[in-house]
C-alpha cells in the first residue's frame, strides 16, 4: 500500500527530495528539495480506510539548505509550537513558522571573518529550550527564548591538537532518557582517532569516545533507540552498513552491524542516506543507492548480551524490497502509525541532457571545409561546447503502509 508523488517545477525540471521529516503528531511532513525550497504536506484519514495527502505550502530559501529540524512537539493544532529550524548557507540559523513560513527568530553563528556559518547538524535538547548546532570543530548552543549569539563549545582544544573530535560535526542526537548526547564528525576515523563521542549536557564535557566501527569514513547520522536509550546507531558516508553500540559496555567497538547486502562497502553514491527507527524501537529502516528499502527487526537484534568480550553480530534484514527507481535518500516512520515515508532522487551525469548548441559541435565550419578542399590533408580539430546537465531518474515520494486494514492513495506534489 503506497502513496506516490512527484515534485513538478517548470523552473527546475529535475527537482527531487533530499530528506523528509514528520512533525510530532504525524499529521504533517516537511521535505527538503533540491531547488532550495521546503515543501509542507498534510496527511489525513479519509473514510477510515484511505489516506489523503495534500500539498500545503512551499517555503523558498535564498540559498542552499544544509539541514533542518522540527521543533519538538510541533503540531498544527498547537500554533506556538508549530515551527521548524533551518540551516541555510550564508544565513543565520532560522526559526520559521510552519503555517506561513515567516521568520520567528534567528540565531547567528559567525566565524573569524564575520561570515555567517550554516551548521551541518541541528538538534533540540529533551526540554526543547536549547538548540545545538554543529559545525567545524565546535558546537554552538542557543537559548531558544533568547535569539542572538550562543555559547560555543569546542570539540577539540586547537587545530593542531590530536585530542577531541575534529572536523565538521555532522550529527547530534540526544538520548531519550539520560543526560548525554552523541556527536559525530565527517572526519574519517582511524586507529588513533574516533569520530563519535558522548557528551554530558549538564557539564558540557566529553564523557567517552565511541569507535571501532572500521568504516574509516565520516559519520552522516546518529540515532538512539527510542525505547532502549543505551543503544546508539550510526551511519557512515559511502558505507552501506549501520553500526550499533551498547553504551552500558565497552564503547571502543560496536556490538551489532546491520548490513543491507553481503558487501556493504560497494556504495558509489556520495549522497547522504538517512535511516530511521519507529516510535516503538522495533524496526530500523534504510534505503540504498539502488532504490531498495531494508527493514531490520530490532526486537530480536537489540537483546544485547553484556560480557567481558562481546562479539560482533552481523544482522541481515527481515524485509528487503524494491521501492524506487533511483537512490532512496531518506526514510521516515510516521509517529504513532505503522507507515513509512520514503524519498528518492539523485543527480546523474552519465548520458544525460546536455546544455549548448549541438549543431555547432557536430558539424564542420565553412572555413574548415574550404581549407580541407584546398589542402586535402589538413586535420580539423573541433571542440564541443556542450556540458553535462544533471538529471534525475526517479524523483518520488512514497508512503508505505504496513497496516493491512488501510489503503494507499495516489497524489501529486506541487
Amino acid at each position: 500500500m503506497k502513496w506516490t508523488g512527484i515534485l513538478p517545477n517548470p523552473d527546475f525540471t529535475d527537482n527531487f527530495v533530499r530528506s523528509a521529516r514528520w512533525c510530532a503528531d504525524g499529521s504533517n511532513f516537511l521535505v527538503q528539495c533540491e531547488n532550495r525550497t521546503f515543501q509542507l504536506f498534510n496527511i489525513s484519514n479519509r473514510e477510515g480506510t484511505q489516506y489523503s495527502v495534500h500539498h500545503n505550502r512551499t517555503f523558498p530559501q535564498s540559498s542552499a539548505i544544509v539541514n533542518y529540524a522540527w521543533y519538538p512537539g510541533a503540531s498544527s493544532n498547537n500554533a506556538p509550537a508549530y515551527c521548524f529550524i533551518a540551516s541555510v548557507r550564508d544565513c543565520p540559523v532560522k526559526l520559521l513558522d510552519a503555517s506561513d513560513g515567516r521568520l520567528r527568530a534567528s540565531y547567528p553563528i559567525v566565524d573569524h571573518r564575520e561570515r555567517h556559518i550554516a551548521p551541518h547538524s541541528l538538534s533540540f535538547n529533551l526540554t526543547a529550550d536549547k538548540l545545538y548546532c554543529g559545525f567545524e570543530d565546535a558546537i554552538e548552543i542557543f537559548d531558544i527564548q533568547q535569539p542572538g549569539e550562543g555559547e560555543r563549545l569546542p570539540t577539540t582544544p586547537s587545530k593542531k591538537s590530536k585530542d577531541g573530535l575534529k572536523g565538521i560535526i555532522s550529527s547530534i542526537t540526544f538520548s531519550p532518557s539520560y543526560d548525554y548526547y552523541a556527536i559525530g564528525s565527517l572526519m574519517p576515523s582511524s586507529q588513533t582517532m574516533d569520530n563519535i563521542a558522548l557528551y554530558s549536557e549538564s557539564n558540557k564535557v566529553p564523557i567517552m569516545p565511541i569507535g571501532g566501527a572500521g568504516a574509516q569514513s565520516g559519520v552522516t547520522q546518529l540515532k538512539f533507540n527510542p525505547t532502549k536509550p543505551h543503544v546508539l546507531y550510526a551511519a557512515f558516508r559511502r558505507h552501506g552498513a549501520i553500526y550499533a553500540w551498547d553504551l552500558r559496555s565497552d564503547t571502543s567497538a560496536p556490538v551489532k552491524v546491520f548490513k543491507t547486502s553481503p558487501d556493504s562497502r560497494k556504495v558509489l553514491t556520495n549522497q547522504k542516506i538517512e535511516f530511521d527507527i519507529d516510535y516503538a524501537g522495533r524496526w530500523l529502516s534504510v534505503g540504498d543507492q539502488n532504490g531498495r528499502i531494508s527493514m531490520f527487526d530490532l526486537g530480536e537484534s537489540d537483546e544485547l548480551v553484556l560480557d567481558s568480550e562481546p562479539s560482533l553480530q552481523i544482522i541481515s534484514p527481515k524485509l528487503n524490497f524494491d521501492a524506487h527507481g533511483d537512490a532512496v535518500g531518506c526514510v521516515a516512520f510516521q509517529p504513532l502509525h505503522s507507515n513509512l515515508l520514503s524519498a528518492s532522487g539523485s543527480r546523474h551525469f552519465d548520458g544525460g541532457i546536455t546544455e549548448g548548441d549541438s549543431d555547432d559541435s557536430d558539424s564542420e565550419h565553412p572555413a574548415d571545409q574550404d581549407s580541407d578542399s584546398n589542402s586535402g590533408s589538413q586535420d580539423v580539430i573541433t571542440m564541443s561546447r556542450r556540458r553535462p546537465h544533471p538529471y534525475v531518474k526517479d524523483a518520488s515520494l512514497k508512503l508505505w503502509s504496513f497496516d493491512t486494514t488501510r489503503r494507499g492513495l495516489d497524489a501529486t506534489l506541487d
